[in-house]
């Protein structure tokens, strides 16, 4: 089993949460979908509004978990419901745009 990205490289992905924690950002996919965006750091992990590093390319996807341009600030319900959809998806149900169905088969009957 290939070990998880995020803790590969522990120190870096630490100084990573620091400084977006130190940066205080609020939440950017609430700050999408216009509702308040502010995190409040104090929460245990474990708290749906607790703070979490949001890789905006998800690592599933190719993403790296400790690029700074490639991350930024989440809460843990937030970051969970997003799964990894792309940030377009994320815009663009923001927006009120339906997702596209996909059909069940590849076949047409």
């Amino acid at each position: 089993m290939a070990a998880n990205p995020r803790y590969a490289n522990g120190a870096a992905r630490v100084k990573l949460r620091n400084r977006l924690k130190a940066e205080g950002r609020g939440c950017w996919i609430c700050r999408a979908f216009g509702r308040p965006d502010a995190i409040d750091y104090s929460l245990p992990a474990r708290h749906p509004m607790a703070f979490e590093v949001d890789e905006l390319v998800p690592v599933s996807k190719g993403g790296s978990p400790v690029d700074y341009a490639n991350v930024d600030a989440a809460h843990r319900a937030c970051n969970n419901w997003r799964g990894n959809r792309s940030v377009a998806q994320v815009l663009a149900l923001a927006r009120g745009e339906r997702a596209r169905k996909r059909d069940a088969t590849s076949r047409k009957w």
